[in-house]
């Protein structure tokens, strides 16, 4: 008997059923990118807002395509934790409301280990014990993990992740929203070397820390000179900005790869397994990978299409659901991020 697992952590809404085998029977995400382009950025009541109508069509399309009934399922499983508190309580209110209305027991999931455990869904064998790296546009932190709910966070940044660095400088480079993806794209035209940017907290060899907002500000300067932010009255050539975002890019990878194998010497494991929205990039995949060439090193990358939000890695909820470990409707959302096991 498969779980209905739901994801409204940010501005996706997602819902998944999926089996005791991880199979996927049904998957679907309704994107909220055109309700946000215009701020370049989520907007928290606009995302809690969309969640509330499009939460119960994405729960019966999936119910709807994996040809089941509400009896067939063995839980509901959902994301309490961490994301934008508004986003959370749609998806936590509608899994309550379907646990009482079908008589079925609730599964707490947090988001952060979902995405490590995205790894999972490409790997037969267990993924456990890893470097867990999760670089997204919330979160880019390293944790040690000793099984799917056993960790102990050791480091991350200490302001922008990465992604929300990604999209900040691709708002001044006048992309479009998300801008993440597009930064990317155009970077492929680009000299990644053309532009001489920092490499925050690289240089530090003591701490797994990161830093996105000194690189972030550098950007800014190198092309606006002044530290004019009204970047709509820029008026940049195109491979000025191809050039900037190459460099922006390698920058931003070089920092994760360096972390990242800091972080396998200092705690001696030997698989790495990468989640969240950044791990699509391609760049930042091979890097990864030769480093992990380098050190012998085992990688375990979510399949691109896993890697930004979905509800196909609430399949963490049956590791939970196999000890029988369920949670009380009376469970509420918890908006911070996670910092231990």
């Amino acid at each position: 008997m498969p779980i209905l697992a739901i994801e409204t952590t940010c501005d996706e809404t997602a819902a998944a059923v999926i089996d005791r085998d991880r199979q996927v029977l049904a998957a679907a995400v309704a994107s909220q990118e055109q309700i946000h382009q215009r701020f370049h950025g989520v907007v928290p009541e606009l995302a809690a807002r969309a969640h509330l109508e499009r939460i119960v069509p994405i729960v019966d399309k999936v119910m709807r395509e994996s040809q089941l009934a509400p009896q067939d399922l063995t839980a509901i499983a959902v994301a309490t934790q961490p994301g934008l508190p508004g986003s959370l309580l749609v998806g936590l209110a509608a899994a309550k409301a379907l646990c009482v209305a079908w008589r079925k027991p609730l599964v707490a999931v947090n988001h952060v280990q979902a995405h490590i455990y995205a790894c999972q869904l490409a790997s037969a064998d267990s993924i456990f014990p890893c470097l867990g790296f999760v670089v997204s546009g919330g979160h880019t932190n390293l944790y040690r993990c000793q099984s799917a709910e056993d960790w102990d966070y050791l480091g991350g940044t200490i302001d922008d992740a990465v992604g929300e660095a990604f999209d900040k400088v691709a708002v001044m480079l006048g992309l479009p929203y998300p801008g993440g993806p597009h930064l990317s794209r155009l970077a492929e035209q680009g000299n990644e070397q053309a532009y001489d940017l920092p490499r925050p907290m690289v240089a530090d060899r003591t701490q797994l820390n990161l830093s996105f907002s000194g690189l972030k500000t550098a950007v800014r300067y190198q092309l606006t000179g002044t530290g004019k932010q009204d970047f709509s009255q820029l008026q940049l050539d195109d491979q000025i900005k191809a050039d900037m975002a190459a460099s922006f890019q390698r920058a931003a990878i070089d920092c994760l790869v360096n972390k990242a194998e800091l972080a396998l010497q200092q705690t001696g494991l030997e698989r790495l397994c990468v989640g969240g929205g950044v791990a699509a990039n391609q760049l930042l995949r091979g890097e990864l990978r030769q480093m992990c060439e380098r050190r012998s090193v085992s990688l375990v990358i979510a399949d691109p299409e896993l890697c930004t939000d979905n509800a196909v890695m609430g399949a963490i909820a049956w590791e939970q659901v196999q000890r029988g470990n369920f949670a009380s409707l009376e469970i509420d959302i918890q908006a911070g991020l996670l910092r231990g096991g």
